[in-house]
């Protein structure tokens, strides 16, 4: 390895140090912004994610480098990049794993569950795809990509490079980071939690309410009889009138129909 981090210094100019810098930093880069959001998602091409890392890696090397001078060149320091640039990506991956709880959610009390859309490997409901691509558009806006280069560069203060971090400290920040995104997605759903319990319980006041009246016009069976006959012989004037009309009688059809409303009692309109 280290013929060729010389025959690379001769080529570029580059002192093999900082080669093996740069190579390290790339390693944990990469990781991150393969479980990133927006930068890693499957939408964007392999060769894009790989300029994106290229670019991330010239922005934190020089930045890093002083604390990464004592580094050995073996294999054991690549191996702990790579995997602390996984746990890097996997925690803000988390906000993602958020937001489609929160959507899940959103869609079971909304009864919108089985309207499916995106191309994702997992099928979601449609509401879940906007409210991801939504926030990872303001994400953006906003600019993640400063943010995530500011989080890999202070990344290096707490999980020095080429030093494998305790497993009970990364047991205990995973733990905390999956509690904080269950948080938030319940928070996300709260509104509309409410929303569709206020809506459930108004509709079953206005269901009962209507079961009241309908019992208090049943109990008046007296007056069926009565309404029934009115509308039978309403309904006979108006066809014979219809019937007078057709044979040439002078009497038109919108006075016939009026006449026979007026002969229909006020009870049965």
């Amino acid at each position: 390895m280290s013929g060729l981090y010389g025959q690379l210094a001769e080529v570029t100019g580059i002192g093999q140090a900082w080669l093996w810098t740069a190579a390290l930093v790339f390693l944990r880069v990469g990781a991150a912004l393969f479980l990133m959001p927006a930068f890693g998602d499957q939408a964007v091409p392999q060769r894009i994610r790989l300029i994106l890392a290229l670019a991330f890696t010239a922005v934190v090397a020089p930045a890093v480098s002083d604390s990464m001078a004592e580094v050995p060149g073996t294999l054991r320091p690549a191996a702990v990049e790579v995997l602390v640039g996984l746990a890097i990506g996997i925690g803000m991956r988390l906000f993602i794993f958020a937001l489609q709880v929160a959507a899940s959610i959103i869609a079971q009390v909304s009864s919108l569950s089985q309207l499916f859309g995106g191309s994702t490997p997992e099928p979601q409901p449609a509401i879940g795809n906007l409210l991801t691509m939504a926030s990872l558009a303001l994400a953006v806006l906003a600019g993640l990509h400063v943010k995530a280069a500011s989080l890999l560069i202070l990344s290096y203060r707490v999980l020095p490079a080429g030093r494998f971090p305790a497993a009970a400290d990364m047991a205990d920040w995973g733990l905390l980071q999956i509690v904080h995104s269950f948080s938030l997605a319940f928070a996300l759903a709260a509104p509309f939690v409410i929303g569709s319990v206020i809506y459930n319980v108004a509709l079953g006041v206005v269901a009962i309410a209507h079961f009241s009246n309908r019992k208090g016009w049943t109990r008046k069976p007296s007056k069926l009889p009565s309404q029934t006959a009115s509308i039978s012989g309403t309904a006979t004037t108006m066809s014979k009138s219809v019937a007078a009309v057709s044979a040439g009688a002078p009497t038109s059809v919108t006075e016939s129909c009026g006449m026979a409303l007026l002969m229909m009692p006020s009870a049965t309109l």
